[in-house]
């Protein structure tokens, strides 16, 4: 997270999907489903490693479902399998529409999928939590859930992406995100699909990531995320111990879950991804990791692509021809220079639980306790999430019906504001701090998200991210 850019106003907002109720795809593809089990990921009974990549044609600024197009998905697969990846990660799908041909097509390429359930409409807001947890935000990512449970080749769902940051008032909003994470393992088990691993995607911050990491892991198994990943820029073309990955080995031995990068590959030096080295390597990381998204496919505004997509008629065109860079190449090296590891790796056969962080001055949170689900969201554990409302829903931000607790011993949270105390002020704040749809890298202050409600940037002007 060490670059800047600026979001438009409906790209960068809080995250959270739903699937497309009752449609149930015929599947074509055969794929061994990905489970989770001691501190390690499964194919079977093989090992699992994720050697992937961030895949999210046009950024934050087109918010658009690549898997829900195949003219956009179908050229890229042919990149995939050329690149040899197995995961690909989506942050931004439409649960309103079918993504039967996108996702068999994967499937039939070997390829699975970690989705984040959030998109710039329906998410939490990390300044205002409590409100942004209710009843329409949680339609919205159950129907993601259930529109892709039915493909064998989702690997897993991120409850959250970097919503919590360097500011620690930032941390309020981590109960609120948890009960996101133990909601949606108590709904696919409610609706009885299989056990797709949910966890959370941690920003690249050192002062909070150990808090983080515990408290996901602490608490009962109903509340206990399957998995904990992380984005990391700090191997810039280095090695081992100078990019500090040996001290995150360290530091995460004996976590007791699956560990991953969620989003890695630092361009300040140049990109020869040697980070692959180690992520393969059983000496050094595959007894605690289970390796690694490379950030990005498509080179976008901040410049960490390895394919460049011609123009089309506008930003959401992305249909046109596909140009390998350099960077391609060099990726493609790596993955096959470095294969995944035979055998088990190494990896702890048992899961553990952590002790909840206790508060301080960059843990805010002061409680174990969670915040209930809202009452109107328990009708779908038994009829179902229904249609989903898309990317272009109304929002779920300020919809009502929220948590009657509040789980983190602080209300609502207070978030990062100008302090002006103005309403306009107030509200871009609130707005700024929305959670989790960033696909924009590294960036200084985490991912910059809104609400993607158009009309509030015409109200209260611009916002400078």
């Amino acid at each position: 997270m060490r670059s800047t850019i600026i979001i438009t106003a409906l790209a960068a907002s809080g995250t959270v999907n739903a699937g497309v109720a009752g449609t149930k795809n015929t599947k074509r593809a055969s794929i061994t489903p990905i489970t989770a089990k001691g501190n390690a990921f499964f194919k079977g009974d093989e090992r699992f490693y994720v050697r992937g990549i961030a895949y999210q044609p046009g950024g934050s600024s087109a918010n658009l479902d690549p898997l829900a197009d195949p003219k956009i998905c179908l050229e890229d697969i042919k990149k995939f399998e050329d690149l040899g990846i197995n995961v690909v990660r989506v942050y931004s799908t439409d649960n309103s529409k079918s993504h039967k041909e996108c996702m068999n097509a994967l499937a039939d390429a070997g390829i699975y999928v970690a989705l984040d359930v959030n998109n710039p409409q329906y998410s939490i807001n990390r300044a205002t939590p409590h409100p942004s947890y209710n009843a329409v935000y949680l339609q919205s990512v159950f129907a993601t859930i259930d529109e892709f449970a039915q493909y064998d080749n989702t690997f897993a769902f991120f409850s959250g992406n970097e919503v919590i940051h360097d500011e620690a008032e930032s941390t309020l909003a981590a109960p609120y995100v948890k009960a996101t994470d133990r909601d949606m393992r108590a709904y696919i088990k409610a609706r009885k699909y299989r056990a797709i691993p949910v966890g959370y995607s941690a920003a690249d911050v050192t002062k909070n990531r150990m808090q983080t990491a515990k408290y996901f892991n602490c608490g009962s198994d109903e509340e206990r995320s399957d998995f904990f990943a992380f984005n990391d820029y700090s191997w810039c073309k280095s090695d081992f111990k100078t990019s500090g990955w040996d001290v995150k080995v360290k530091n995460f031995t004996d976590y007791g879950l699956p560990i991953f990068l969620s989003e890695y590959g630092c361009t300040t030096n140049g990109r020869d991804f040697g980070e692959v080295s180690a992520l393969m390597d059983p000496k050094l990381m595959t007894k605690v990791y289970s390796g690694g998204l490379m950030y990005e496919y498509t080179m976008e505004e901040n410049g960490y692509g390895i394919v460049n997509i011609t123009k089309g008629k506008d930003i959401t065109d992305q249909t046109g021809k596909r140009i390998e860079l350099p960077e391609f190449t060099a990726y493609k090296k790596a993955l096959a220079k470095y294969p995944a590891p035979t055998g088990d790796g190494g990896y702890s056969q048992t899961t553990k639980a952590q002790d909840c962080p206790p508060k301080d001055d960059d843990w805010l949170v002061d409680s174990k306790e969670l915040p209930e689900m809202p009452a109107a969201a328990k009708k779908y554990f038994e009829n179902g999430a229904g249609k989903g409302p898309g990317l272009d829903g109304p929002g779920s931000q300020w919809a009502g019906d929220a948590s009657p607790t509040t789980g983190s011993g602080s209300g609502s949270g207070s978030g990062s504001g100008s302090g002006s105390g103005s309403s306009a002020s107030s509200t871009a704040s609130a707005t700024h701090n929305a959670a989790s749809f960033s696909v924009a890298g590294p960036v200084n202050k985490g991912p910059f998200v809104v609400t993607g409600l158009a009309l509030l940037f015409t109200l209260v002007g611009a916002v400078a991210l």
